[in-house]
Protein backbone atom coordinates (compact mmCIF):
# COMPACT_ATOMS: atom_id res chain seq x y z
CA UNK A 1 0.00 0.00 0.00
CA UNK A 2 1.19 3.65 -0.89
CA UNK A 3 2.05 5.67 1.93
CA UNK A 4 0.02 9.03 1.54
CA UNK A 5 1.56 12.20 2.05
CA UNK A 6 -0.70 14.96 2.72
CA UNK A 7 0.18 18.19 0.55
CA UNK A 8 0.33 20.53 3.38
CA UNK A 9 3.64 18.26 4.53
CA UNK A 10 4.77 18.25 0.79
CA UNK A 11 4.52 22.43 1.11
CA UNK A 12 6.52 21.79 4.06
CA UNK A 13 9.78 19.82 2.88
CA UNK A 14 9.59 19.68 -0.90
CA UNK A 15 11.39 23.41 -0.85
CA UNK A 16 13.76 22.42 1.63
CA UNK A 17 14.62 19.27 -0.58
CA UNK A 18 14.49 22.23 -3.34
CA UNK A 19 16.83 23.96 -1.71
CA UNK A 20 19.67 21.83 -1.69
CA UNK A 21 19.36 20.40 -4.83
CA UNK A 22 19.31 23.29 -6.78
CA UNK A 23 21.95 25.08 -4.67
CA UNK A 24 24.20 21.79 -4.61
CA UNK A 25 24.40 22.11 -8.31
CA UNK A 26 25.31 25.72 -7.97
CA UNK A 27 28.11 24.98 -5.90
CA UNK A 28 29.68 22.12 -8.50
CA UNK A 29 28.97 25.54 -11.31
CA UNK A 30 31.32 27.78 -8.63
CA UNK A 31 34.45 26.14 -9.86
CA UNK A 32 34.25 27.44 -12.96
CA UNK A 33 35.89 31.08 -12.63
CA UNK A 34 34.95 31.86 -15.97
CA UNK A 35 30.78 32.45 -14.48
CA UNK A 36 31.80 33.47 -11.32
CA UNK A 37 30.61 37.22 -10.06
CA UNK A 38 33.41 37.23 -7.77
CA UNK A 39 37.04 34.93 -7.65
CA UNK A 40 37.23 32.07 -5.15
CA UNK A 41 40.23 34.09 -3.46
CA UNK A 42 37.89 37.12 -3.23
CA UNK A 43 34.81 35.08 -1.55
CA UNK A 44 37.03 33.58 1.15
CA UNK A 45 39.03 37.03 1.45
CA UNK A 46 36.23 39.51 2.20
CA UNK A 47 33.27 36.73 3.52
CA UNK A 48 32.82 36.85 7.41
CA UNK A 49 31.63 34.06 8.57
CA UNK A 50 32.68 30.56 7.20
CA UNK A 51 30.42 27.79 5.13
CA UNK A 52 30.15 25.36 8.04
CA UNK A 53 28.67 28.04 10.36
CA UNK A 54 26.34 28.93 7.24
CA UNK A 55 25.07 25.36 6.60
CA UNK A 56 24.18 25.30 10.46
CA UNK A 57 22.65 28.36 10.39
CA UNK A 58 20.69 27.67 7.23
CA UNK A 59 19.59 23.92 8.65
CA UNK A 60 18.68 25.73 11.53
CA UNK A 61 16.24 28.13 9.76
CA UNK A 62 14.80 25.36 8.33
CA UNK A 63 14.16 22.92 11.08
CA UNK A 64 12.44 26.40 12.88
CA UNK A 65 10.27 27.30 9.53
CA UNK A 66 9.30 23.66 9.02
CA UNK A 67 7.98 22.92 12.51
CA UNK A 68 5.99 26.94 11.90
CA UNK A 69 4.96 25.69 8.57
CA UNK A 70 3.13 22.66 10.00
CA UNK A 71 1.20 24.66 12.38
CA UNK A 72 -0.15 27.44 10.02
CA UNK A 73 -1.05 24.99 7.23
CA UNK A 74 -3.39 23.74 10.64
CA UNK A 75 -4.50 27.01 11.84
CA UNK A 76 -5.11 28.14 7.73
CA UNK A 77 -6.60 25.46 6.95
CA UNK A 78 -8.52 24.38 3.68
CA UNK A 79 -10.96 27.41 3.89
CA UNK A 80 -9.50 30.65 3.81
CA UNK A 81 -7.26 29.32 0.98
CA UNK A 82 -8.56 26.37 -0.84
CA UNK A 83 -12.03 26.79 -1.16
CA UNK A 84 -11.34 29.93 -3.44
CA UNK A 85 -9.59 27.87 -5.43
CA UNK A 86 -11.56 24.41 -6.40
CA UNK A 87 -10.57 24.84 -9.98
CA UNK A 88 -7.34 23.28 -11.04
CA UNK A 89 -7.41 25.74 -14.40
CA UNK A 90 -4.04 26.96 -15.21
CA UNK A 91 -5.32 30.08 -15.51
CA UNK A 92 -6.40 30.28 -12.23
CA UNK A 93 -3.22 28.78 -11.05
CA UNK A 94 -0.98 31.27 -12.94
CA UNK A 95 -3.21 34.12 -11.38
CA UNK A 96 -2.59 33.10 -8.23
CA UNK A 97 1.40 32.50 -8.87
CA UNK A 98 1.52 36.40 -9.80
CA UNK A 99 -0.40 37.73 -6.90
CA UNK A 100 1.48 35.38 -4.51
CA UNK A 101 4.72 36.84 -6.38
CA UNK A 102 3.19 40.36 -5.97
CA UNK A 103 2.40 39.82 -2.30
CA UNK A 104 6.02 38.64 -1.38
CA UNK A 105 7.75 40.91 -3.15
CA UNK A 106 5.70 43.91 -1.64
CA UNK A 107 6.31 42.73 1.92
CA UNK A 108 9.77 41.95 1.53
CA UNK A 109 11.08 44.89 -0.25
CA UNK A 110 9.78 47.41 2.66
CA UNK A 111 10.66 44.87 5.28
CA UNK A 112 13.89 44.43 3.55
CA UNK A 113 14.15 48.48 3.59
CA UNK A 114 13.55 49.42 6.79
CA UNK A 115 15.92 46.69 8.01
CA UNK A 116 18.55 48.38 6.07
CA UNK A 117 17.68 51.99 7.19
CA UNK A 118 16.96 51.43 10.99
CA UNK A 119 20.26 50.79 12.61
CA UNK A 120 19.55 48.58 15.14
CA UNK A 121 17.60 46.17 13.24
CA UNK A 122 20.52 46.28 11.14
CA UNK A 123 23.23 45.73 13.35
CA UNK A 124 21.56 43.10 15.15
CA UNK A 125 19.60 41.01 12.90
CA UNK A 126 20.13 41.89 9.08
CA UNK A 127 24.15 42.20 9.08
CA UNK A 128 23.97 38.32 9.71
CA UNK A 129 23.05 38.29 5.93
CA UNK A 130 25.41 40.55 4.72
CA UNK A 131 28.40 39.05 6.35
CA UNK A 132 28.30 37.58 3.19
CA UNK A 133 29.73 39.99 0.98
CA UNK A 134 30.33 37.63 -1.95
CA UNK A 135 27.13 35.77 -1.95
CA UNK A 136 26.84 31.88 -2.99
CA UNK A 137 23.67 29.52 -3.19
CA UNK A 138 23.18 27.73 -0.19
CA UNK A 139 23.84 30.89 2.05
CA UNK A 140 20.60 32.70 0.16
CA UNK A 141 18.67 32.17 3.38
CA UNK A 142 21.26 32.26 5.82
CA UNK A 143 19.61 35.02 8.01
CA UNK A 144 18.91 35.53 12.03
CA UNK A 145 16.05 33.66 12.87
CA UNK A 146 14.33 36.45 13.50
CA UNK A 147 14.83 38.03 10.70
CA UNK A 148 13.82 35.09 8.77
CA UNK A 149 10.22 34.36 10.21
CA UNK A 150 9.26 38.38 9.46
CA UNK A 151 10.36 38.18 5.89
CA UNK A 152 9.92 34.68 5.31
CA UNK A 153 7.16 33.07 6.87
CA UNK A 154 4.95 36.49 7.19
CA UNK A 155 5.67 37.19 3.92
CA UNK A 156 4.88 33.63 2.67
CA UNK A 157 1.85 33.39 4.88
CA UNK A 158 0.66 36.74 3.46
CA UNK A 159 1.30 35.62 0.02
CA UNK A 160 -0.49 31.76 0.14
CA UNK A 161 -3.61 33.42 2.24
CA UNK A 162 -3.99 36.76 -0.13
CA UNK A 163 -3.56 34.57 -3.48
CA UNK A 164 -6.10 32.22 -2.37
CA UNK A 165 -4.01 29.34 -3.74
CA UNK A 166 -4.64 25.62 -1.83
CA UNK A 167 -1.78 23.78 -0.13
CA UNK A 168 -1.21 22.17 -3.69
CA UNK A 169 -0.74 24.95 -5.33
CA UNK A 170 1.49 26.36 -2.48
CA UNK A 171 4.08 23.12 -3.33
CA UNK A 172 5.08 24.24 -6.60
CA UNK A 173 5.24 28.49 -5.67
CA UNK A 174 7.36 27.65 -2.96
CA UNK A 175 9.52 25.71 -4.48
CA UNK A 176 9.77 28.11 -7.37
CA UNK A 177 10.09 30.97 -4.94
CA UNK A 178 13.36 29.20 -3.05
CA UNK A 179 15.04 28.05 -6.29
CA UNK A 180 14.48 31.69 -7.29
CA UNK A 181 16.04 33.08 -4.54
CA UNK A 182 19.44 30.23 -4.63
CA UNK A 183 19.25 31.65 -7.94
CA UNK A 184 19.76 35.55 -7.13
CA UNK A 185 22.58 34.53 -4.00
CA UNK A 186 24.08 31.81 -6.13
CA UNK A 187 27.53 34.39 -7.35
CA UNK A 188 27.05 33.36 -10.94
CA UNK A 189 26.15 34.15 -14.28
CA UNK A 190 25.65 31.64 -16.55
CA UNK A 191 24.69 31.92 -20.25
CA UNK A 192 21.08 30.29 -21.11
CA UNK A 193 19.99 31.06 -17.64
CA UNK A 194 15.97 30.98 -17.77
CA UNK A 195 16.12 33.55 -14.95
CA UNK A 196 17.97 36.12 -16.18
CA UNK A 197 15.32 36.25 -19.85
CA UNK A 198 12.35 36.89 -17.42
CA UNK A 199 13.35 38.56 -14.89
CA UNK A 200 15.59 41.78 -13.99
CA UNK A 201 16.05 40.93 -10.22
CA UNK A 202 19.14 38.25 -10.73
CA UNK A 203 22.48 37.21 -9.53
CA UNK A 204 24.22 40.30 -10.95
CA UNK A 205 21.28 42.57 -9.71
CA UNK A 206 21.64 41.29 -6.12
CA UNK A 207 25.07 41.35 -6.38
CA UNK A 208 25.02 45.30 -6.41
CA UNK A 209 23.31 45.16 -3.01
CA UNK A 210 25.87 43.16 -1.36
CA UNK A 211 28.50 44.75 -2.16
CA UNK A 212 29.18 49.01 -2.58
CA UNK A 213 25.91 50.56 -2.32
CA UNK A 214 24.30 47.57 -0.17
CA UNK A 215 22.66 49.81 2.08
CA UNK A 216 21.01 52.39 -0.12
CA UNK A 217 20.11 50.44 -3.66
CA UNK A 218 18.07 47.01 -4.99
CA UNK A 219 16.62 46.03 -1.70
CA UNK A 220 13.51 43.92 -4.34
CA UNK A 221 13.66 40.70 -4.02
CA UNK A 222 13.08 38.00 -4.95
CA UNK A 223 11.64 38.51 -8.45
CA UNK A 224 11.14 42.04 -9.80
CA UNK A 225 12.80 45.00 -9.62
CA UNK A 226 9.41 47.32 -9.81
CA UNK A 227 9.32 48.66 -5.76
CA UNK A 228 12.79 49.89 -6.59
CA UNK A 229 11.93 51.76 -9.64
CA UNK A 230 8.74 53.08 -7.58
CA UNK A 231 10.66 54.22 -4.47
CA UNK A 232 13.96 55.45 -6.03
CA UNK A 233 16.05 52.82 -5.23
CA UNK A 234 17.32 50.88 -8.45
CA UNK A 235 20.64 51.21 -9.06
CA UNK A 236 21.80 50.17 -12.92
CA UNK A 237 24.64 48.13 -13.63
CA UNK A 238 26.65 46.90 -16.35
CA UNK A 239 28.14 43.64 -16.43
CA UNK A 240 31.60 43.82 -17.46
CA UNK A 241 34.53 40.62 -18.55
CA UNK A 242 37.40 40.85 -15.79
CA UNK A 243 40.53 40.41 -17.11
CA UNK A 244 41.22 37.34 -14.78
CA UNK A 245 37.87 35.36 -15.78
CA UNK A 246 34.27 35.76 -14.92
CA UNK A 247 32.16 38.65 -14.82
CA UNK A 248 31.68 41.74 -12.57
CA UNK A 249 28.61 43.74 -12.00
CA UNK A 250 29.58 47.24 -11.84
CA UNK A 251 27.18 49.57 -10.90
CA UNK A 252 26.03 53.12 -12.55
CA UNK A 253 26.43 55.83 -10.34
CA UNK A 254 23.71 58.21 -10.35
CA UNK A 255 24.32 62.30 -10.25
CA UNK A 256 26.34 62.97 -7.53
CA UNK A 257 26.11 59.74 -5.99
Amino acid sequence: MALAISDELLGTFVPIVVYWIYSGMYVAFGSFENYRLHSKKEEEKKNLVSKWEVIKNVLLQQTIQAFLAIILYKVIGNDAAASQSQSSSPFIIARQFVIAMLVLDTWQYFMHRYFHHNKFLYRRFHSHHHKLVVPYAFGAIYNHPLEAFVFDIIGGTLSYILSGMSPRTSIFFFSFATIKSVDDHCGLWLPGNFFHFFFNNNSAYHDVHHNLYGGKYNFSQPFFVMWDRIMGTYMPYSLEKRDEGGFQARPIKRGKE
